[in-house]
Protein backbone atom coordinates (compact mmCIF):
# COMPACT_ATOMS: atom_id res chain seq x y z
CA UNK A 1 0.00 0.00 0.00
CA UNK A 2 1.11 3.12 -0.61
CA UNK A 3 1.13 6.49 1.84
CA UNK A 4 -2.53 7.69 0.28
CA UNK A 5 -4.07 4.68 1.19
CA UNK A 6 -2.72 4.33 4.59
CA UNK A 7 -3.19 7.52 5.37
CA UNK A 8 -7.08 7.12 4.33
CA UNK A 9 -7.35 3.67 6.62
CA UNK A 10 -5.90 5.53 9.34
CA UNK A 11 -8.54 8.24 9.00
CA UNK A 12 -10.95 5.84 8.85
CA UNK A 13 -9.94 4.00 11.99
CA UNK A 14 -10.15 7.23 13.86
CA UNK A 15 -13.74 8.13 12.90
CA UNK A 16 -15.19 4.57 13.64
CA UNK A 17 -13.20 4.71 16.61
CA UNK A 18 -15.23 7.68 17.27
CA UNK A 19 -18.24 6.09 16.54
CA UNK A 20 -17.28 3.38 19.27
CA UNK A 21 -17.14 6.18 21.66
CA UNK A 22 -13.39 5.99 22.38
CA UNK A 23 -11.36 8.78 23.83
CA UNK A 24 -10.59 11.87 22.09
CA UNK A 25 -6.83 11.06 22.93
CA UNK A 26 -7.02 7.13 21.12
CA UNK A 27 -9.17 8.87 17.72
CA UNK A 28 -6.99 11.55 17.81
CA UNK A 29 -3.53 9.27 17.42
CA UNK A 30 -5.23 7.83 14.38
CA UNK A 31 -6.34 11.39 12.80
CA UNK A 32 -2.86 12.73 13.16
CA UNK A 33 -1.24 9.23 12.07
CA UNK A 34 -2.88 9.99 8.87
CA UNK A 35 -1.68 13.46 8.74
CA UNK A 36 1.59 12.74 9.52
CA UNK A 37 1.58 9.79 6.87
CA UNK A 38 0.26 11.57 4.13
CA UNK A 39 3.35 14.46 4.64
CA UNK A 40 5.92 12.29 4.87
CA UNK A 41 8.96 12.22 2.34
CA UNK A 42 9.75 9.91 0.40
CA UNK A 43 8.64 5.96 -0.03
CA UNK A 44 6.62 4.70 2.89
CA UNK A 45 8.07 1.47 2.00
CA UNK A 46 11.36 2.06 2.09
CA UNK A 47 10.68 4.02 5.27
CA UNK A 48 9.69 0.59 7.02
CA UNK A 49 12.37 -0.82 5.70
CA UNK A 50 14.87 1.38 6.96
CA UNK A 51 13.47 1.10 10.42
CA UNK A 52 12.93 4.96 10.53
CA UNK A 53 9.28 4.68 10.51
CA UNK A 54 9.64 5.22 14.77
CA UNK A 55 11.22 8.38 13.89
CA UNK A 56 8.51 9.86 12.48
CA UNK A 57 6.65 13.16 14.62
CA UNK A 58 2.94 11.64 15.89
CA UNK A 59 4.22 7.65 14.80
CA UNK A 60 3.79 5.74 18.06
CA UNK A 61 4.52 2.04 18.69
CA UNK A 62 0.92 1.22 17.92
CA UNK A 63 0.37 2.75 14.77
CA UNK A 64 4.15 2.19 13.66
CA UNK A 65 3.02 -1.42 14.04
CA UNK A 66 -0.52 -1.68 12.56
CA UNK A 67 1.27 0.84 9.38
CA UNK A 68 4.04 -1.78 8.94
CA UNK A 69 1.26 -4.55 8.86
CA UNK A 70 -0.62 -2.32 6.27
CA UNK A 71 2.45 -2.12 3.69
CA UNK A 72 3.91 -5.64 3.75
CA UNK A 73 0.85 -7.67 3.54
CA UNK A 74 -2.13 -5.35 2.46
CA UNK A 75 -4.06 -5.62 5.09
CA UNK A 76 -5.23 -5.11 8.48
CA UNK A 77 -7.32 -7.53 10.70
CA UNK A 78 -7.88 -4.61 13.38
CA UNK A 79 -9.47 -2.15 11.01
CA UNK A 80 -11.29 -5.24 8.79
CA UNK A 81 -13.09 -6.02 12.32
CA UNK A 82 -14.04 -2.50 13.38
CA UNK A 83 -15.73 -2.00 9.73
CA UNK A 84 -17.55 -5.79 11.07
CA UNK A 85 -18.58 -4.18 13.86
CA UNK A 86 -19.67 -0.09 12.78
CA UNK A 87 -23.14 -0.63 10.64
CA UNK A 88 -21.91 1.18 7.83
CA UNK A 89 -25.36 3.02 7.60
CA UNK A 90 -23.58 4.91 10.68
CA UNK A 91 -20.69 6.17 8.62
CA UNK A 92 -23.53 7.53 5.97
CA UNK A 93 -25.21 9.42 8.03
CA UNK A 94 -21.84 11.40 9.29
CA UNK A 95 -22.43 12.76 5.88
CA UNK A 96 -25.53 14.84 7.33
CA UNK A 97 -24.39 18.60 7.86
CA UNK A 98 -23.92 19.23 11.41
CA UNK A 99 -24.27 15.48 12.45
CA UNK A 100 -20.96 14.34 13.66
CA UNK A 101 -20.01 10.70 15.69
CA UNK A 102 -21.11 11.78 18.97
CA UNK A 103 -24.62 12.09 18.10
CA UNK A 104 -24.68 9.67 15.88
CA UNK A 105 -23.64 7.30 18.91
CA UNK A 106 -26.61 8.25 20.95
CA UNK A 107 -29.11 7.92 18.23
CA UNK A 108 -28.01 4.39 17.19
CA UNK A 109 -27.55 3.80 21.07
CA UNK A 110 -30.69 4.98 22.18
CA UNK A 111 -33.08 4.34 19.30
CA UNK A 112 -31.56 1.32 17.36
CA UNK A 113 -30.56 3.11 13.91
CA UNK A 114 -28.37 2.00 11.73
CA UNK A 115 -29.63 3.41 8.41
CA UNK A 116 -30.61 7.12 6.75
CA UNK A 117 -34.04 6.14 6.06
CA UNK A 118 -34.85 4.77 9.77
CA UNK A 119 -33.55 7.79 10.79
CA UNK A 120 -35.88 10.01 8.64
CA UNK A 121 -38.88 7.68 10.29
CA UNK A 122 -37.91 8.55 13.84
CA UNK A 123 -37.61 12.48 12.81
CA UNK A 124 -40.59 12.64 11.29
CA UNK A 125 -42.22 10.74 14.04
CA UNK A 126 -40.57 13.33 16.85
CA UNK A 127 -38.24 10.26 18.27
CA UNK A 128 -35.05 12.19 17.77
CA UNK A 129 -36.29 15.54 19.17
CA UNK A 130 -37.34 13.46 22.73
CA UNK A 131 -33.38 12.37 23.04
CA UNK A 132 -31.40 14.33 25.73
CA UNK A 133 -29.19 17.12 23.14
CA UNK A 134 -31.46 16.94 20.67
CA UNK A 135 -34.74 18.72 20.52
CA UNK A 136 -36.83 20.06 17.76
CA UNK A 137 -34.85 22.03 15.98
CA UNK A 138 -31.43 19.62 15.85
CA UNK A 139 -34.60 17.13 14.66
CA UNK A 140 -35.72 19.63 11.63
CA UNK A 141 -31.78 20.00 10.56
CA UNK A 142 -31.50 16.30 10.13
CA UNK A 143 -34.35 16.20 8.47
CA UNK A 144 -33.13 19.15 5.92
CA UNK A 145 -29.83 17.06 6.09
CA UNK A 146 -30.98 14.06 4.81
CA UNK A 147 -33.59 15.44 2.11
CA UNK A 148 -30.28 17.57 1.04
CA UNK A 149 -28.27 14.36 1.32
CA UNK A 150 -31.48 12.55 -0.86
CA UNK A 151 -31.03 15.11 -3.56
CA UNK A 152 -27.04 14.82 -3.94
CA UNK A 153 -27.29 10.79 -4.45
CA UNK A 154 -24.30 8.99 -4.98
CA UNK A 155 -22.14 12.54 -6.54
CA UNK A 156 -19.01 13.42 -5.42
CA UNK A 157 -16.86 16.56 -5.61
CA UNK A 158 -14.99 16.97 -8.54
CA UNK A 159 -11.24 16.51 -7.18
CA UNK A 160 -12.50 13.42 -5.32
CA UNK A 161 -13.83 11.89 -8.56
CA UNK A 162 -10.31 12.96 -10.10
CA UNK A 163 -8.38 11.12 -7.36
CA UNK A 164 -10.32 7.77 -8.35
CA UNK A 165 -10.08 8.27 -11.86
CA UNK A 166 -6.50 8.73 -11.33
CA UNK A 167 -5.99 5.44 -9.16
CA UNK A 168 -7.56 3.05 -11.95
CA UNK A 169 -5.40 4.80 -14.64
CA UNK A 170 -2.30 4.02 -12.83
CA UNK A 171 -3.45 0.74 -12.43
CA UNK A 172 -4.61 -0.08 -15.89
CA UNK A 173 -1.33 1.31 -17.48
CA UNK A 174 -0.31 -2.26 -16.09
CA UNK A 175 -1.98 -4.21 -18.20
CA UNK A 176 -0.76 -4.53 -21.61
CA UNK A 177 -2.01 -3.37 -25.30
CA UNK A 178 -3.58 0.03 -24.55
CA UNK A 179 -3.33 2.37 -27.27
CA UNK A 180 -5.19 5.30 -25.83
CA UNK A 181 -7.03 5.93 -22.64
CA UNK A 182 -9.27 8.92 -21.87
CA UNK A 183 -11.14 9.75 -19.18
CA UNK A 184 -13.95 11.11 -20.02
CA UNK A 185 -17.50 11.90 -19.15
CA UNK A 186 -18.46 14.52 -16.44
CA UNK A 187 -15.08 14.38 -15.30
CA UNK A 188 -13.25 15.31 -18.70
CA UNK A 189 -15.88 18.03 -18.55
CA UNK A 190 -14.83 19.43 -15.09
CA UNK A 191 -18.30 19.76 -13.81
CA UNK A 192 -18.03 20.32 -10.24
CA UNK A 193 -19.54 17.07 -8.82
CA UNK A 194 -19.54 13.76 -10.90
CA UNK A 195 -21.85 11.03 -10.18
CA UNK A 196 -19.77 7.95 -12.29
CA UNK A 197 -16.16 7.28 -14.11
CA UNK A 198 -16.25 6.85 -18.12
CA UNK A 199 -13.05 5.03 -19.19
CA UNK A 200 -12.12 5.10 -22.47
CA UNK A 201 -9.57 2.65 -23.92
CA UNK A 202 -8.07 1.68 -27.43
CA UNK A 203 -6.28 -1.65 -28.13
CA UNK A 204 -6.82 -4.33 -30.36
CA UNK A 205 -6.31 -6.81 -27.01
CA UNK A 206 -9.02 -5.94 -24.78
CA UNK A 207 -9.29 -9.65 -22.68
CA UNK A 208 -6.57 -8.56 -20.28
CA UNK A 209 -6.84 -4.94 -20.05
CA UNK A 210 -10.87 -6.04 -18.81
CA UNK A 211 -9.52 -8.87 -16.62
CA UNK A 212 -6.97 -6.26 -14.86
CA UNK A 213 -9.56 -3.82 -14.89
CA UNK A 214 -12.16 -5.91 -12.60
CA UNK A 215 -9.47 -6.84 -10.18
CA UNK A 216 -7.80 -3.30 -9.61
CA UNK A 217 -7.37 -2.74 -5.74
CA UNK A 218 -10.49 -0.89 -4.64
CA UNK A 219 -13.01 -3.00 -6.53
CA UNK A 220 -15.31 -3.86 -4.58
CA UNK A 221 -18.39 -5.43 -6.64
CA UNK A 222 -18.19 -6.34 -10.48
CA UNK A 223 -21.64 -5.46 -11.92
CA UNK A 224 -20.85 -6.23 -15.71
CA UNK A 225 -17.84 -8.03 -17.40
CA UNK A 226 -17.82 -8.55 -21.19
CA UNK A 227 -15.35 -8.32 -23.87
CA UNK A 228 -15.50 -4.85 -24.66
CA UNK A 229 -17.67 -3.65 -21.63
CA UNK A 230 -16.82 -4.06 -18.05
CA UNK A 231 -18.37 -1.75 -14.52
CA UNK A 232 -17.52 -2.07 -11.31
CA UNK A 233 -18.47 0.02 -8.66
CA UNK A 234 -15.06 0.73 -6.61
CA UNK A 235 -14.36 2.86 -3.50
CA UNK A 236 -11.03 4.12 -1.74
CA UNK A 237 -11.13 6.36 1.57
CA UNK A 238 -9.43 9.78 1.24
CA UNK A 239 -6.88 10.87 4.17
CA UNK A 240 -9.24 12.87 6.31
CA UNK A 241 -11.57 9.14 6.58
CA UNK A 242 -14.03 10.21 3.70
CA UNK A 243 -15.19 6.94 2.09
CA UNK A 244 -15.85 7.59 -1.93
CA UNK A 245 -17.36 5.29 -3.78
CA UNK A 246 -18.14 5.31 -7.41
CA UNK A 247 -19.57 3.14 -10.43
CA UNK A 248 -16.54 3.13 -13.70
CA UNK A 249 -17.37 1.83 -16.28
CA UNK A 250 -14.66 0.75 -19.30
CA UNK A 251 -14.87 0.74 -22.49
CA UNK A 252 -12.44 -1.02 -24.93
CA UNK A 253 -12.58 -0.04 -29.15
CA UNK A 254 -10.37 -0.15 -32.29
CA UNK A 255 -8.39 2.25 -32.12
CA UNK A 256 -9.86 3.72 -35.57
CA UNK A 257 -13.08 4.38 -33.17
CA UNK A 258 -11.56 6.12 -30.83
CA UNK A 259 -12.13 9.65 -31.32
CA UNK A 260 -15.82 9.20 -31.85
CA UNK A 261 -16.16 7.08 -28.62
CA UNK A 262 -14.00 10.00 -27.27
CA UNK A 263 -16.53 12.69 -28.43
CA UNK A 264 -19.66 9.97 -27.31
CA UNK A 265 -19.00 9.38 -24.15
CA UNK A 266 -17.69 12.79 -23.22
CA UNK A 267 -21.15 14.44 -23.76
CA UNK A 268 -22.68 16.33 -22.73
CA UNK A 269 -26.16 14.73 -23.53
CA UNK A 270 -27.52 17.97 -24.87
CA UNK A 271 -23.90 18.28 -26.80
CA UNK A 272 -24.37 15.32 -28.27
CA UNK A 273 -27.97 15.62 -29.36
CA UNK A 274 -26.94 18.63 -30.79
CA UNK A 275 -23.90 17.09 -33.18
CA UNK A 276 -25.53 14.36 -33.94
CA UNK A 277 -28.52 16.72 -35.66
CA UNK A 278 -25.67 18.60 -37.33
CA UNK A 279 -24.46 15.45 -38.99
CA UNK A 280 -27.87 14.90 -40.20
CA UNK A 281 -28.49 18.27 -41.63
CA UNK A 282 -25.01 16.98 -43.74
CA UNK A 283 -26.20 13.77 -44.60
CA UNK A 284 -24.14 12.07 -42.32
CA UNK A 285 -24.94 10.01 -39.52
CA UNK A 286 -22.82 10.24 -36.30
CA UNK A 287 -22.84 7.61 -33.12
CA UNK A 288 -20.03 6.08 -31.03
CA UNK A 289 -18.52 3.94 -33.65
CA UNK A 290 -18.16 6.76 -36.90
CA UNK A 291 -19.16 9.25 -38.96
CA UNK A 292 -20.42 8.14 -41.54
CA UNK A 293 -22.14 8.75 -45.02
CA UNK A 294 -24.16 6.87 -47.54
CA UNK A 295 -21.90 3.98 -48.19
CA UNK A 296 -18.59 5.45 -46.78
CA UNK A 297 -17.10 6.73 -43.39
CA UNK A 298 -14.97 9.72 -42.97
CA UNK A 299 -12.03 8.57 -41.23
CA UNK A 300 -10.80 10.28 -37.67
CA UNK A 301 -7.80 10.51 -36.48
CA UNK A 302 -8.64 12.89 -33.43
CA UNK A 303 -11.87 14.70 -32.03
CA UNK A 304 -10.55 17.85 -33.87
CA UNK A 305 -10.79 15.72 -37.29
CA UNK A 306 -14.40 14.85 -36.12
CA UNK A 307 -15.27 18.31 -35.45
CA UNK A 308 -13.61 19.64 -38.51
CA UNK A 309 -15.82 17.49 -40.73
CA UNK A 310 -19.24 18.79 -39.59
CA UNK A 311 -17.76 22.22 -40.02
CA UNK A 312 -17.00 22.94 -36.46
CA UNK A 313 -13.63 24.28 -35.10
CA UNK A 314 -12.56 21.78 -31.92
CA UNK A 315 -14.59 22.78 -29.27
CA UNK A 316 -12.95 21.97 -25.73
CA UNK A 317 -14.86 19.55 -23.45
CA UNK A 318 -15.59 22.04 -21.06
CA UNK A 319 -17.69 24.26 -23.48
CA UNK A 320 -19.73 20.81 -24.30
CA UNK A 321 -23.22 21.94 -22.49
CA UNK A 322 -24.94 23.26 -25.57
CA UNK A 323 -25.04 26.37 -24.71
CA UNK A 324 -24.18 28.05 -27.76
CA UNK A 325 -20.96 26.22 -28.65
CA UNK A 326 -21.79 24.84 -31.52
CA UNK A 327 -22.98 28.29 -33.33
CA UNK A 328 -19.47 29.64 -32.16
CA UNK A 329 -17.67 27.13 -33.62
CA UNK A 330 -19.29 27.16 -36.88
CA UNK A 331 -18.49 30.91 -36.99
CA UNK A 332 -14.54 30.91 -35.62
CA UNK A 333 -15.75 32.89 -32.23
CA UNK A 334 -14.71 30.25 -29.48
CA UNK A 335 -13.06 32.05 -26.80
CA UNK A 336 -9.28 31.17 -26.74
CA UNK A 337 -9.83 29.85 -22.76
CA UNK A 338 -7.75 30.47 -19.94
CA UNK A 339 -5.10 28.08 -19.31
CA UNK A 340 -3.28 26.93 -15.72
CA UNK A 341 -0.36 28.91 -17.10
CA UNK A 342 -1.70 32.26 -17.22
CA UNK A 343 -2.61 32.55 -13.45
CA UNK A 344 0.46 34.30 -12.71
CA UNK A 345 -0.25 34.54 -8.69
CA UNK A 346 -3.58 33.86 -6.33
CA UNK A 347 -4.48 35.59 -3.41
CA UNK A 348 -7.12 35.26 -0.10
CA UNK A 349 -4.42 32.41 1.38
CA UNK A 350 -5.10 32.15 4.99
CA UNK A 351 -2.18 31.26 7.38
CA UNK A 352 -1.64 30.42 11.17
CA UNK A 353 -2.44 33.75 12.11
CA UNK A 354 -5.91 32.85 11.59
CA UNK A 355 -6.66 29.07 10.38
CA UNK A 356 -3.84 28.25 8.35
CA UNK A 357 -1.64 25.38 8.77
CA UNK A 358 1.14 27.55 7.44
CA UNK A 359 3.78 30.35 8.23
CA UNK A 360 3.88 33.86 5.66
CA UNK A 361 6.56 33.09 4.34
CA UNK A 362 6.21 28.88 4.34
CA UNK A 363 2.80 29.92 2.21
CA UNK A 364 4.71 32.79 0.08
CA UNK A 365 7.63 30.01 -1.24
CA UNK A 366 5.45 27.37 -1.95
CA UNK A 367 3.62 29.50 -4.56
CA UNK A 368 6.96 30.63 -5.65
CA UNK A 369 7.47 27.45 -6.35
CA UNK A 370 4.52 26.48 -8.23
CA UNK A 371 6.11 28.98 -10.56
CA UNK A 372 3.63 33.02 -9.52
CA UNK A 373 4.83 36.30 -9.29
CA UNK A 374 3.25 36.99 -6.62
CA UNK A 375 1.31 35.43 -3.15
CA UNK A 376 -1.76 37.45 -1.32
CA UNK A 377 -2.66 37.31 1.81
CA UNK A 378 -6.32 36.66 3.18
CA UNK A 379 -6.35 35.83 6.54
CA UNK A 380 -9.97 36.09 8.63
CA UNK A 381 -11.09 38.93 10.41
CA UNK A 382 -12.07 40.06 14.20
CA UNK A 383 -15.67 38.70 14.62
CA UNK A 384 -14.58 35.79 13.16
CA UNK A 385 -13.49 34.69 16.07
CA UNK A 386 -14.02 30.72 15.43
CA UNK A 387 -11.08 31.03 12.68
CA UNK A 388 -9.40 32.80 15.31
CA UNK A 389 -10.01 35.86 13.33
CA UNK A 390 -7.02 38.82 13.44
CA UNK A 391 -7.68 41.94 15.86
CA UNK A 392 -6.35 45.18 14.88
CA UNK A 393 -3.26 44.62 17.06
CA UNK A 394 -2.77 41.22 15.04
CA UNK A 395 -3.05 42.87 11.82
CA UNK A 396 -0.20 45.18 12.77
CA UNK A 397 1.84 42.43 13.58
CA UNK A 398 1.30 40.40 10.47
CA UNK A 399 2.03 43.13 8.07
CA UNK A 400 5.31 43.75 9.72
CA UNK A 401 6.10 39.92 9.44
CA UNK A 402 5.36 40.66 6.12
CA UNK A 403 7.08 43.62 5.07
CA UNK A 404 10.13 41.46 7.03
CA UNK A 405 9.75 38.35 4.61
CA UNK A 406 9.51 40.89 1.45
CA UNK A 407 12.98 41.98 2.49
CA UNK A 408 13.86 38.41 2.13
CA UNK A 409 11.94 37.33 -1.08
CA UNK A 410 13.23 40.41 -3.21
CA UNK A 411 11.64 40.14 -6.63
CA UNK A 412 8.38 38.54 -5.32
CA UNK A 413 5.34 40.09 -4.48
CA UNK A 414 3.53 39.70 -1.27
CA UNK A 415 0.47 41.52 -0.90
CA UNK A 416 -1.26 42.72 2.87
CA UNK A 417 -4.47 41.70 2.02
CA UNK A 418 -7.58 40.30 4.13
CA UNK A 419 -11.33 38.01 4.19
CA UNK A 420 -13.03 40.84 6.12
CA UNK A 421 -16.07 39.79 7.21
CA UNK A 422 -19.52 41.42 5.62
CA UNK A 423 -21.47 41.65 8.84
CA UNK A 424 -25.30 40.99 9.01
CA UNK A 425 -26.18 44.73 8.20
CA UNK A 426 -23.80 44.59 5.21
CA UNK A 427 -21.13 47.14 7.28
CA UNK A 428 -17.14 45.64 7.36
CA UNK A 429 -15.61 43.93 9.97
CA UNK A 430 -12.81 46.57 10.10
CA UNK A 431 -13.31 50.55 10.48
CA UNK A 432 -12.14 52.10 6.94
CA UNK A 433 -8.82 53.55 8.23
CA UNK A 434 -7.21 49.75 9.04
CA UNK A 435 -8.80 48.46 5.60
CA UNK A 436 -6.56 51.09 4.26
CA UNK A 437 -3.55 49.63 5.19
CA UNK A 438 -4.37 46.40 3.17
CA UNK A 439 -3.48 46.49 -0.46
CA UNK A 440 -6.51 44.47 -0.64
CA UNK A 441 -9.76 43.71 0.85
CA UNK A 442 -11.75 40.19 -0.14
CA UNK A 443 -15.55 40.81 1.77
CA UNK A 444 -16.99 37.57 2.28
CA UNK A 445 -20.26 36.34 4.43
CA UNK A 446 -19.54 34.01 7.45
CA UNK A 447 -22.73 34.60 9.46
CA UNK A 448 -26.46 34.98 9.24
CA UNK A 449 -26.58 32.44 6.53
CA UNK A 450 -30.50 31.76 7.18
CA UNK A 451 -31.18 35.78 5.89
CA UNK A 452 -34.40 36.31 4.08
CA UNK A 453 -33.32 36.70 0.27
CA UNK A 454 -34.08 41.10 -0.10
CA UNK A 455 -31.97 41.18 3.46
CA UNK A 456 -28.51 38.79 2.14
CA UNK A 457 -29.44 40.31 -1.04
CA UNK A 458 -28.58 44.20 0.26
CA UNK A 459 -25.86 42.83 2.85
CA UNK A 460 -23.59 42.12 -0.10
CA UNK A 461 -24.45 44.43 -2.54
CA UNK A 462 -23.49 47.08 0.49
CA UNK A 463 -20.30 45.63 0.94
CA UNK A 464 -19.26 45.30 -2.67
CA UNK A 465 -20.12 49.04 -3.31
CA UNK A 466 -17.85 50.17 -0.63
CA UNK A 467 -14.76 51.56 -1.46
CA UNK A 468 -12.39 49.97 0.18
CA UNK A 469 -13.85 46.30 -1.29
CA UNK A 470 -11.61 44.69 -3.93
CA UNK A 471 -13.18 41.14 -4.69
CA UNK A 472 -16.50 39.86 -3.11
CA UNK A 473 -15.45 36.54 -2.01
CA UNK A 474 -17.38 32.80 -2.34
CA UNK A 475 -20.49 35.26 -3.56
CA UNK A 476 -23.25 32.33 -2.21
CA UNK A 477 -21.83 30.75 0.75
CA UNK A 478 -22.25 27.01 -1.00
CA UNK A 479 -19.95 23.90 -0.08
CA UNK A 480 -20.76 21.55 -2.77
CA UNK A 481 -22.57 18.05 -1.56
CA UNK A 482 -22.96 19.64 1.72
CA UNK A 483 -24.50 23.64 2.15
CA UNK A 484 -26.58 24.42 -0.24
CA UNK A 485 -25.56 28.37 -1.42
CA UNK A 486 -28.01 31.03 0.94
CA UNK A 487 -30.72 32.96 -0.37
CA UNK A 488 -29.57 35.88 -2.35
CA UNK A 489 -30.53 37.82 -5.69
CA UNK A 490 -26.55 37.02 -7.44
CA UNK A 491 -28.03 38.94 -10.73
CA UNK A 492 -28.56 41.95 -8.50
CA UNK A 493 -24.85 41.79 -6.64
CA UNK A 494 -23.32 40.91 -10.16
CA UNK A 495 -24.61 44.50 -11.29
CA UNK A 496 -23.77 46.17 -8.36
CA UNK A 497 -20.18 44.66 -8.85
CA UNK A 498 -20.51 45.55 -12.58
CA UNK A 499 -21.37 49.26 -11.52
CA UNK A 500 -18.44 49.56 -9.46
CA UNK A 501 -15.58 48.14 -10.47
CA UNK A 502 -15.38 45.43 -7.69
CA UNK A 503 -13.68 42.22 -9.08
CA UNK A 504 -15.75 38.94 -8.12
CA UNK A 505 -14.01 36.20 -6.66
CA UNK A 506 -14.19 32.11 -8.23
CA UNK A 507 -13.34 30.55 -5.32
CA UNK A 508 -11.15 27.13 -6.32
CA UNK A 509 -11.44 25.81 -3.38
CA UNK A 510 -12.80 22.43 -4.91
CA UNK A 511 -15.46 22.44 -1.70
CA UNK A 512 -16.67 25.59 -3.10
CA UNK A 513 -16.49 26.19 -6.52
CA UNK A 514 -18.53 29.71 -6.29
CA UNK A 515 -18.84 31.44 -8.59
CA UNK A 516 -19.96 28.70 -10.26
CA UNK A 517 -19.84 28.68 -14.41
CA UNK A 518 -22.98 29.85 -15.78
CA UNK A 519 -22.91 33.18 -13.15
CA UNK A 520 -19.23 33.69 -14.83
CA UNK A 521 -20.82 33.93 -17.85
CA UNK A 522 -23.09 36.41 -16.53
CA UNK A 523 -20.74 38.08 -15.32
CA UNK A 524 -18.63 38.18 -18.29
CA UNK A 525 -21.24 39.47 -20.38
CA UNK A 526 -21.26 42.49 -17.36
CA UNK A 527 -18.42 43.43 -17.94
CA UNK A 528 -17.37 42.29 -13.95
CA UNK A 529 -13.32 41.01 -13.69
CA UNK A 530 -12.89 37.36 -12.70
CA UNK A 531 -10.28 36.29 -10.05
CA UNK A 532 -9.55 32.94 -9.37
CA UNK A 533 -8.19 32.22 -5.61
CA UNK A 534 -7.68 29.23 -4.02
CA UNK A 535 -8.49 30.28 -0.90
CA UNK A 536 -5.87 28.06 0.50
CA UNK A 537 -5.18 27.02 4.63
CA UNK A 538 -2.37 25.30 3.71
CA UNK A 539 0.84 25.09 1.16
CA UNK A 540 -0.47 22.00 -0.74
CA UNK A 541 -3.64 23.94 -0.75
CA UNK A 542 -2.41 26.69 -2.94
CA UNK A 543 -2.34 24.30 -6.06
CA UNK A 544 -5.95 23.99 -6.14
CA UNK A 545 -6.24 26.93 -7.98
CA UNK A 546 -6.45 24.60 -10.94
CA UNK A 547 -10.22 23.92 -10.07
CA UNK A 548 -10.83 27.52 -10.60
CA UNK A 549 -9.40 27.98 -13.86
CA UNK A 550 -11.70 24.64 -14.86
CA UNK A 551 -14.66 27.09 -13.53
CA UNK A 552 -13.97 30.02 -15.81
CA UNK A 553 -13.15 27.58 -18.84
CA UNK A 554 -16.93 26.27 -18.20
CA UNK A 555 -17.45 29.84 -18.42
CA UNK A 556 -16.26 30.94 -21.72
CA UNK A 557 -13.39 33.22 -19.71
CA UNK A 558 -9.95 34.20 -21.58
CA UNK A 559 -7.16 35.30 -20.10
CA UNK A 560 -8.06 38.99 -20.28
CA UNK A 561 -11.44 38.34 -18.20
CA UNK A 562 -9.02 37.01 -15.09
CA UNK A 563 -7.55 39.81 -12.65
CA UNK A 564 -4.33 37.29 -12.07
CA UNK A 565 -3.02 36.66 -15.60
CA UNK A 566 -1.81 40.52 -15.08
CA UNK A 567 2.10 40.68 -14.06
CA UNK A 568 2.97 40.95 -10.52
CA UNK A 569 4.09 44.94 -11.58
CA UNK A 570 0.97 45.60 -13.44
CA UNK A 571 -1.30 44.21 -9.94
CA UNK A 572 0.63 46.34 -8.12
CA UNK A 573 -0.32 49.35 -9.99
CA UNK A 574 -3.76 48.43 -10.01
CA UNK A 575 -3.93 47.98 -6.43
CA UNK A 576 -2.67 51.67 -5.62
CA UNK A 577 -4.95 53.33 -7.96
CA UNK A 578 -8.01 51.27 -6.80
CA UNK A 579 -6.86 52.37 -2.79
CA UNK A 580 -7.66 55.76 -4.07
CA UNK A 581 -11.21 55.09 -4.45
CA UNK A 582 -11.71 54.85 -0.71
CA UNK A 583 -10.21 57.89 0.00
Amino acid sequence: MDKDQVSAILAEIGTLLELQGESGFRTNAYHNGARAVQQLEGDLGEVIRRGELGDVPGIGATLREKITTLVTTGSLPFYDKLKEEIPAGLVEMLRIPGLGPKKVKAIHESLEIDTLEKLRIACESGQVAKLKGFGAKTQEKILEGLKFVSEVGNRVRLDQAMWVADGIVAGLREASGIIRMEVCGSIRRRKETCKDIDLLVSSDTPGPIMERFVSLPGVITVTGHGPTKSSVVVQRVTASGTRITMNADLRVVPDVHFPFAQHYFTGSKEHGIAMRLRAIKHDLKLNEYELAGEGHSIPCKTEADLFRALGLDFIPPELREDTGEMDAAERHTLPKLVEVGDIRGVFHNHTVYSDGANTVEEMARAAQALGFEYFGLGDHSQSLTVANGLTPDRVRAQQKEVDAVRKKMKGFHIFKGTECDILEDGSLDYDDDLLATFDYVVASVHSFFNQPREEMTARIVRAVRHPRVTMLGHATGRLLLKRNRYHVDLDAVLQAAADCGTMIEINADPHRLDLDWVHCKRAKALGVLLVINPDAHSTGGLANFRFGVDVARRGWLEKRHVFNTMSGDAVAKEFAKRSKRGT
